[in-house]
C-alpha cells in the first residue's frame, strides 16, 4: 500500500487535511515534488489563498502539467481553493488559468447573504458519487469562501447548497473530484467522504 499524496503549494490548510488522512489510517506525504505524485496512489490538492497566487505556485513547481498528467490514472480531490483549481479559469483578483480538469470558470458569489460565506449549509446531490458512500442527502459540512465553481457541464455537478443563490458543493470528472466545502472540519461527515476518497484506489 501506498500513499496519498497531499500537495504543498505555500497555502493555508495543509496539515488539516494531511491529519485528517492519517487519523484515518492512511499513509500521506505532503510534497512540493512533482515526482511524487507519480509514485502516490491519490493526490489531494487542499487550500486556502487566492487562485491566481496558487496557480501560479503550481505552475512554478511543476504541479499543474504533472497533476494533469495524474489525474488520467489515479483520484485527485480538490478541497476548498483547491477544487477552485481545478476549473479551467479563475477570477479572482484578477484572471488565472487553473488545471482544466473541470470546465468552467470561478466567479464571485452573487448573493445577498454577506461574504464570504462561513459557516455550515445542508448538500443536495444531483448525480451519485463514491464520494458519498454511507453520507446522506440533506448532511450539513463546513464552508468558508466567497468565490464558487461554476460547470459548464451539469454533470459534473454532484452535489449543491443554497446560499442565496445555488453554489456547486461538490464535481466529479473521472477520477477528479472536488468539494467546496472542508470535509476535514466537517465533523463525522467529513471524515467518512475522506475515507472513501482514500480507499478509491486501494
Amino acid at each position: 500500500m501506498g500513499y496519498i499524496a497531499v500537495v504543498d503549494y505555500d497555502v493555508g490548510n495543509l496539515m488539516s487535511v494531511n491529519n485528517g488522512m492519517k487519523y484515518l489510517g492512511f499513509s500521506t506525504k505532503v510534497t512540493a515534488d512533482p515526482k511524487e505524485l507519480e509514485l502516490a496512489d491519490a493526490i489531494i490538492l487542499p487550500g486556502v489563498g487566492a487562485f491566481p497566487d496558487a496557480a501560479a505556485k503550481l505552475e512554478q513547481r511543476g504541479m499543474m502539467a504533472e497533476i494533469r498528467r495524474q489525474s488520467a490514472k489515479k483520484p485527485v480531490l480538490g478541497i476548498c481553493l483547491g477544487m477552485q483549481l481545478l476549473f479551467e479559469t479563475g477570477y479572482e483578483i484578477r484572471k488565472a488559468q487553473g488545471l482544466g480538469l473541470i470546465p468552467g470558470t470561478v466567479e464571485y458569489i452573487q448573493t445577498q447573504y454577506k461574504l464570504p460565506h462561513i459557516g455550515w449549509n445542508s448538500l443536495t446531490f444531483h448525480t451519485p458519487s463514491p464520494l458519498f458512500d454511507g453520507v446522506e442527502e440533506g448532511s450539513y459540512v463546513y464552508f468558508v469562501h466567497s468565490f464558487r465553481g461554476m460547470p459548464t457541464q451539469p454533470e459534473d455537478v454532484i452535489a449543491t447548497t443554497d446560499y442565496g443563490t445555488e453554489i456547486t458543493a461538490a464535481v466529479q470528472r473521472g477520477n477528479v473530484f472536488g468539494t467546496q466545502f472542508h470535509p476535514e472540519k466537517s465533523g463525522d461527515i467529513g471524515l467518512q467522504m475522506l475515507r472513501n476518497f482514500g480507499g478509491l484506489n486501494r
